[in-house]
């Protein structure tokens, strides 16, 4: 008996002198990992993953993936947790999108755009897509957290100025003190 690794499944080669082999495959399941190998003398044996590790398709490694952790990225959080037969999804956290996706999960995200005063958000973030800002027209004004620019008299547009200071962009001077 001869035993033969290939990437996919182990197999057992039984030679015989009248020149015809018959192979018997020994696939290993989702979730394990071998503890050892198969010799002539004995078969292959698996023992399940460890904690913190999975296994998510049939190999003959003798170690188990890690699995996935969103903290090392401060704008993820778990989606779904690691199994021994599938790895940590992450998502982003609120306020946050995804810059890089991966197997249906996030690596990488990104805190959400702050429009600027002068600004107004023109299209919500979510969690696959950055805020979108756009500048406020002549007469019109927003802090930069409005989803639409407000025509504001002149002396309350000059006291918001102040109580926020910065400066107000696009008044016509005769709302300008």
């Amino acid at each position: 008996i001869v035993c033969h690794l290939d990437p996919q499944h182990y197999t057992l080669s039984f030679n015989r002198n009248i020149m015809h082999e018959i192979k018997l495959l020994i696939f290993f399941s989702t979730g394990s990992r071998v503890k050892t190998d198969c010799t002539e003398f004995r078969s292959t044996s698996c023992l399940p993953c460890l904690e913190g590790t999975y296994m998510n398709q049939p190999t003959g490694l003798k170690d188990c993936f890690p699995c996935t952790n969103c903290n090392t990225d401060p704008g993820l959080k778990i989606k779904t947790s690691c199994t021994s037969t599938s790895d940590t999804v992450c998502e982003p956290l609120e306020g946050f999108y995804c810059m890089d996706v991966k197997d249906k999960g996030c690596e990488a995200a990104q805190r959400h755009r702050h429009c600027e005063p002068g600004q107004y958000i023109s299209k919500k973030g979510t969690a696959s897509t950055d805020t979108e800002c756009s500048d406020c027209t002549d007469g019109t004004f927003s802090n930069g957290t409005f989803t639409s620019c407000q025509h504001t008299p002149g002396f309350l547009l000059q006291s918001i100025c102040s109580i926020y200071t910065f400066s107000c962009k696009n008044v016509p001077l005769s709302f300008q003190m």
